[in-house]
């Protein structure tokens, strides 16, 4: 004869011991983590670059990054002993630029631009890209609006 072994299922209330609502309470804060992460990464102004240390730099645009939550360009330029160093630009985040009339080809591979900006904290080839000089002479904001740098637009100014 032959024997049937039959698996308990657990209740459905519990799952090892563990109630219904507290599995929810886990769920909804393991979802808080996963929306507020991308949130972290996106920093404040002071949190990488150094506000007393405003640096114009002139160049060749090498390389375009449009991306979120910044976009990034890279422009080689020469030093005063001719050697030519690639630095890299951060600016607000494709949306931002958009909204300050940015096109996704108002910057292109080969164009001349003047970036005024301030350096990162880490002494890094980094600006923070506040003001770009377009080839065509227009000048943009290119900073992150409320991110607490210098020129933020969004910053209230004395007596208002």
């Amino acid at each position: 004869m032959e024997t049937f072994y039959y698996l308990a299922t657990p209740d459905t209330s519990t799952f090892e011991g563990i109630t219904m609502k507290t599995r929810l309470a886990v769920g909804g804060l393991l979802a808080a983590v996963l929306i507020v992460t991308p949130l972290l990464a996106h920093h404040s102004f002071s949190a990488e670059f150094d506000g007393t240390k405003p640096t114009q730099l002139k160049g060749v645009v090498t390389k375009i990054e449009w991306a979120n939550p910044h976009v990034y360009f890279y422009i080689d330029v020469k030093g005063d002993d001719g050697k030519v160093e690639n630095w890299g630009c951060e600016t607000a985040g494709p949306g931002g630029l958009l909204r300050r009339g940015w096109k996704r080809d108002s910057l292109k591979v080969g164009d001349q631009v003047t970036v005024n900006g301030y350096r990162a904290k880490d002494g890094s080839k980094l600006v923070d890209a506040r003001h770009i000089t377009l080839p065509d002479g227009r000048r943009i904001f290119g900073g992150t609006p409320g991110d607490g740098g210098p020129d933020d637009p969004s910053a209230k100014k004395p007596g208002a």
